[in-house]
């Protein structure tokens, strides 16, 4: 609101002819610029100024009009020249007065650029907005033509489709149909070959009682043969094949089989010097029949194809086989094994040449210390070295390891039972070989805690270790090697001082183990086991020997996650278990494989026959248990044991071992060793349905007769080991039968057969591994040299 706008107008004239705005004006203008310190009194100076331009107060009243009034008059120069006048004077728009003032020019400048901005920004958002509409309204346009076009396709499609279904079910219409035809056909075709397998089937089922039966009315006597089919025109069906199968074939033979086929004929010879089957040669076969020159002559031929060599046992090898493998250039795999003639300078020789080796098993030799040496400079890429009980090396050979170049990739690591090791020599082998994986140290009565601590500390990779037979070690030394360490696999065995501490720490540090094998330690009691529960991913569990488990245990393990993953469980000796652990193992175990429940006397037949009912175990171990007719009854109920042991069981019968044989059609392994009461009553059903025998151990059975022996080289003819110690009633006719029937039998024990003479012995061939003496059975057999068992006399007496 304007102040003076409703005045007197002759006031509004009096303050206008006095000029009395320009004088405030040019007063306020003043003051803000100058900022006295004193406000009144400058503006009494600048009045007095302004006076004392006047003669008197009249004058300056009549005379206002003239005089120059300027806005800046009381400024000084200094800040007059920065100060433009922006706009007109206030105090004329509040004295409602003609400012009369003219803005600068670059004030309507400014005013210009700034109205022509917002002109531009008018229009520039007007055009905006338009071409947002625009392109709104293309989008949506072009929505609707994709939509218009999804729908012509999809109707289009839908006719298309419609026409397929109607030919597609028209099609299987038609399959249908000629399925049904194929099957029948198929069917009628299925069921001839079941007849005639059938039939075959019975033909050798007759065959083989008739055979059985003739044994026993004694019409076959000890010169008949005992094949009970004749072999038909031989031809050679190999060379007929397909070459891959061929290699296939030949891929199973072994050197000496190798160099025999290659002088059957000229098609045979082809195969066998075929380069890719001596990529693997192993001479611990025929250690004993080839000589040095001969494996000279052999690797020169094949030097550039050989990948892998074993020359374990070979006693008989020297210089000249030692050349010819360093001209193996691409050797990876050397197997030295109980190699008695291995030197230092061979050794080098053949590592210094042969740059690609990999692995190198150096075990039951006399190397030294240049042997090491040799490594530290040319085993660059050896990543698995076994030293295991070569004693003649030292620290000073390990301390080569440990600054040399070499064997600084080496994952895998034997020195078992290398005892000449100090601490030193572990602190070394920590130093110079810090990749280990797999650390392997048994058999080590000088092992102790320093040594384990000085050498694991360097090993941040170890996953696997074996301490076997090393007694002396304790929890700290368990506590040194699952520090920090990503471990999935332990075996101890035969430790006084590992308590349930060792598998506390195990369990907590080990989130990953898959492998426990923890035997003869008596510390460990059912904590352990309860420990353990918290582990999921255990697939072996070795508790062998440990006498203070219990079924509280057994039961807290088969209650945790890995209980459905274990596969193999040994729990032998373990004298405190009862069925109460048979029926948490057969309720929770349905992946375990392989069982061992040697000398748990507390089981009884209730127990051992739920174990029947586990759906994937092939291998059951009950020696020494109380296993009677009922329980090997229910375990037939599995037909897929492959591996079978019972022995020292006195309540084995022929009932109950004919009971558990009537179905096991894929049994290889039995032992029914010391089992007083088998006869050969049993061995004719276990021959009867029992045909794929690989090994069969009937030591202590002095009921067995040689009728036994004909039945089983009557029908299995692929038994491998057989072990008739102690059989006192087998007489010099056996040789007959096991010749013309066992003839891939190659490991026969005959320990304290009284009746078998040497001089049959000794014409005995195609056998490699043989054991005889003629010596009375030892009193613990339980029975005397004519089969009569001894506690029976004791009591007549």
């Amino acid at each position: 609101m304007v102040f003076l706008k409703f005045a007197d107008p002759v006031l509004k004239d009096y303050i206008k002819s006095h000029s009395l705005p320009q004088i405030y004006e040019a007063l306020l203008i003043g003051l803000f610029v100058q900022c006295p310190d004193d406000s009144l009194k400058y503006l009494e100076e600048k009045i007095k100024e302004l006076q004392s331009k006047m003669k008197n107060y009249q004058l300056l009243l009549s005379n206002a009009r003239g005089l120059d009034l300027s806005w800046d008059m009381f400024i000084a120069d200094e800040l007059r020249q920065r100060m433009t006048k922006m706009i007109g004077s206030y105090l004329s728009y509040l004295f409602d007065l003609e400012s009369g003032e003219v803005l600068a020019p670059q004030l309507y400048e400014k005013a210009y650029f700034f109205h022509s901005n917002v002109l531009l920004r008018r229009c520039f958002c007007g055009w905006k907005l338009y071409i947002e509409k625009l392109r709104k309204y293309q989008m949506k346009m072009l929505e609707y033509l994709s939509k218009a076009d999804h729908f012509y396709t999809k109707k289009k499609l839908k006719v298309a489709f419609n026409t397929w279904m109607k030919w597609v079910q028209f099609q299987k219409m038609q399959q249908s149909l000629a399925v049904k035809h194929l099957q029948h056909v198929s069917d009628q075709l299925l069921c001839k070959i079941i007849l005639q397998l059938w039939s075959a089937l019975a033909k050798e089922t007759r065959k083989t009682r008739e055979y059985f039966d003739r044994l026993e009315r004694g019409e076959l006597d000890d010169e008949s043969d005992t094949q009970l089919t004749t072999p038909k025109n031989l031809k050679d069906i190999v060379s007929t094949l397909p070459w891959s199968v061929e290699l296939k074939i030949f891929s199973y033979l072994g050197v000496k089989e190798l160099v025999r086929s290659a002088q059957v004929c000229q098609a045979w010879k082809v195969i066998a010097q075929t380069s890719s089957l001596w990529s693997k040669i192993n001479f611990s076969p025929v250690r004993k029949q080839i000589e040095d020159n001969d494996i000279a002559n052999l690797l020169r031929s094949y030097r550039p194809f050989v990948i892998q060599l074993s020359f374990r046992g070979c006693s008989n090898i020297g210089w000249a086989t030692f050349k010819s493998v360093s001209d193996c250039r691409n050797l990876q795999d050397l197997n030295l094994t109980e190699c008695a003639h291995v030197t230092d300078e061979f050794v080098s020789m053949v590592v210094e040449m042969c740059t690609s080796l990999l692995y190198l098993n150096l075990a039951y030799t006399t190397i030294s210390d240049g042997t090491l040496r040799s490594l530290s400079k040319f085993g660059l890429n050896l990543q698995y070295l076994s030293l295991a009980y070569s004693k003649k090396f030292t620290n000073k050979g390990l301390h080569y390891l440990a600054t040399g170049k070499g064997c600084h990739k080496l994952v895998y690591l034997d020195i078992s039972g290398c005892t000449q090791i100090s601490v030193r020599g572990f602190r070394s082998l920590g130093i110079g070989c810090s990749d280990i994986e797999h650390l392997v140290i048994n058999d080590m009565a000088t092992l102790t805690n320093s040594c384990i601590s000085v050498m694991v500390g360097y090993y941040y990779n170890l996953t696997t270790i074996s301490l076997l037979a090393s007694p002396h070690i304790s929890d700290a030394a368990i506590k040194a090697l699952v520090q920090g360490k990503r471990i999935t696999k332990v075996k101890i065995e035969g430790n006084q001082h590992i308590s349930d501490a060792s598998l506390k720490m195990i369990s907590r540090n080990c989130p990953n183990l898959n492998h426990l094998y923890v035997s003869d330690c008596p510390r460990i009691t059912d904590n352990s086991l309860k420990s353990l529960a918290t582990l999921k991913h255990i697939i072996v569990l070795n508790i062998s020997d440990c006498i203070s488990i219990t079924d509280g245990g057994i039961r807290n393990f088969m209650d945790g996650p890995s209980a459905s993953r274990l596969r193999e469980l040994n729990l032998s000796n373990c004298i405190f278990i009862t069925d109460l652990s048979l029926l948490k193992i057969a309720q929770r175990c349905h992946s375990l494989t392989h069982l061992r429940l040697r000398y748990c006397e507390r089981l009884t037949d209730s127990g051992i026959e739920w174990l029947g009912n586990l759906p994937v175990l092939n291998t059951i171990d009950l020696t020494g248990t109380n296993i009677q007719e009922q329980s090997l009854g229910g375990l037939s109920n599995n037909t897929r044991i492959i591996e079978f042991t019972v022995a020292e069981c006195s309540g084995v019968t022929d009932i109950g071992l004919q009971k558990f044989c009537h179905k096991m059609y894929d049994l290889e392994y039995l032992d029914i060793s010391h089992c007083l009461q088998v006869s050969d009553f049993s061995t004719k059903t276990l021959a009867f349905c029992c045909r794929r025998l690989i090994s069969l151990n009937i030591a202590g059975c002095p009921k067995i007769t040689d009728l036994s022996i004909q039945y089983l080289a009557g029908v299995c003819h692929y038994i491998y080991f057989l072990d008739i110690s102690g059989c006192v009633n087998l007489t010099d006719s056996i040789f007959n039968f096991l010749t013309k029937g066992c003839k891939k039998l190659r490991v026969l024990k005959m320990l304290y057969c009284t009746n078998i003479s040497q001089e049959a012995v000794k014409a005995i061939t195609n056998v490699q591994h043989l054991e005889y003496n003629d010596e009375n059975p030892p009193l613990w057999f339980g029975y005397d040299n004519e089969g009569n068992e001894l506690v029976a006399n004791m009591e007549d007496e």
